[in-house]
């Protein structure tokens, strides 16, 4: 398949798929008219990096993901670094949801202590 199905059916641009080849993430493989080419495990490929960016994985992190998968594991969380990376991320987002609910808790003491405001028309 050309680079416009490609990103059609993984519902990605085809800017987003150059940017993924530039970054190695994404085999370049061209035909001799220079039209880049691509085949399902390359659809697969995909859809693991646009699954985890949307879970707030920065692309880097996908690498160990797309190895796994070349690799030929069922799943791209198969394999112990992409497990590393997956334990690094779920610390992170733990960290993130500690914050907020420090930050939630302050907003609402805030809230209770304050004086009750009376607006009048």
């Amino acid at each position: 398949m050309r680079i416009g199905e490609l990103g059609e059916r993984a519902g990605v641009s085809t800017r987003a798929l150059r940017h993924y080849e530039e970054l190695g993430l994404l085999p370049a493989r061209r035909q001799a008219n220079g039209y880049r080419v691509y085949d399902e495990h390359d659809l697969r490929l995909v859809r693991e990096i646009r699954g985890l960016v949307e879970l707030g994985f920065a692309l880097e992190e996908t690498r160990p993901f797309l190895d796994c998968l070349r690799a030929g594991h069922p799943t791209g969380a198969s394999c112990p670094d992409a497990a590393a990376v997956h334990r690094r991320k779920l610390a992170e987002v733990d960290g993130w949801i500690a914050r907020l609910n420090a930050v939630r808790s302050e907003i609402a003491d805030q809230l209770t202590e304050a004086p009750r405001c009376h607006l009048t028309s």
